[in-house]
């Protein structure tokens, strides 16, 4: 199996058609009819039903599709990173990233980093944190920002940034009245509940609750803020999330929650024991100048909301 017929295989899925999927290659189409019946023979498996149109793929074939899609991307960035130690620094910048405010903090740094490296290309995954550390560790991304925790002997990490729990409630919920940016966590023990559906985060947040004597109804688990705010929109539970003070909408109302009061911390990481790729090694170096230099506030970039100042005694949850 090589890199060639694999490209074939993906273009041919995509399309298809083995007549677009040819022109589209800028082969003819017995050759490729020919290399896609040879990685059949080579994987003793049918990729597609012959004889249907569009062409059909197989389970096998979705399968395979899958894998293909990542030994590519694997092999592009691996020929990238090499090209990249010629001349000024270029190439793509594999990214993956949690919600919340972490993409905010990502683009600034994005922003920055291209004045200084035009040359670059950037590639943004968005999904829970362990689905980012999962593509870290398959090589699928150069560098994550996650939220705590994450597995310290394995990934080295940057502390960026804290920020509250939140409910996110329903705009005719009678707790939506309550005035003021907070709200007790004993006002929620009775509430049907849409939680972030990361294992860990639902432990914290039972114990959460069992430290005033209660336990949370959980309704919905769901990795996606905006599936969460979707939900709450249609009364269908309140939210706990992590606040986003950058998506405002006029059907939900945000508390900050406490009583007691807890906070998230976002890492940038990246896997230990290895040095990174001299363009990751740029860019973790910016990120970290960024942070240190408080570059955030500096004229270049753009503050859309004010920060919930959290106490000094507010815990990791």
């Amino acid at each position: 199996m090589d890199l060639r017929v694999l490209r074939y295989f993906v273009v041919t899925a995509q399309e298809a058609n083995i007549t677009r999927a040819a022109e589209k290659l800028n082969i003819s189409q017995p050759p490729l009819s020919k290399q896609i019946k040879e990685l059949e023979d080579e994987l003793g498996v049918e990729l597609f039903i012959r004889g249907k149109r569009p062409l059909r793929i197989t389970e096998e074939g979705r399968k395979l599709y899958r894998r293909a899609q990542q030994i590519l991307e694997l092999a592009d960035r691996t020929r990238a990173e090499f090209e990249d130690l010629k001349g000024a620094p270029h190439g793509n910048l594999c990214l993956a990233i949690v919600e919340g405010r972490a993409p905010f903090v990502m683009a600034r740094w994005i922003a920055g980093f291209h004045d200084e490296y035009p040359l670059v290309h950037y590639s943004l995954w968005n999904g829970s944190s362990d689905e980012a550390i999962d593509r870290l560790f398959k090589g699928l991304a150069d560098a994550a920002l996650i939220a705590a925790p994450y597995d310290m002997e394995r990934m080295e990490g940057m502390y960026i940034c804290s920020e509250p729990w939140v409910a996110i409630i329903p705009k005719n919920h009678s707790l939506a009245e309550i005035r003021g940016p907070e709200i007790p966590l004993s006002a929620l023990s009775d509430e049907l509940l849409i939680l972030p559906n990361r294992p860990s985060r639902i432990e914290a947040i039972q114990r959460w609750f069992g430290e005033i004597g209660k336990e949370p109804r959980c309704l919905c688990e769901t990795a996606s803020y905006l599936d969460a705010v979707a939900l709450a929109e249609q009364s269908v539970g309140i939210a706990i999330f992590p606040q986003t003070t950058y998506t405002p909408n006029n059907l939900v109302e945000t508390r900050v929650i406490t009583d007691p009061i807890k906070k998230i911390d976002y890492y940038l990481v990246w896997p230990a024991g290895e040095r990174p790729p001299r363009l990751t090694q740029l860019f973790l170096d910016y990120a970290a100048d960024f942070m240190a230099r408080d570059l955030i506030h500096s004229e270049r970039f753009q503050v859309r909301a004010e920060e919930y100042d959290l106490p000094e005694n507010a815990e990791i949850l």
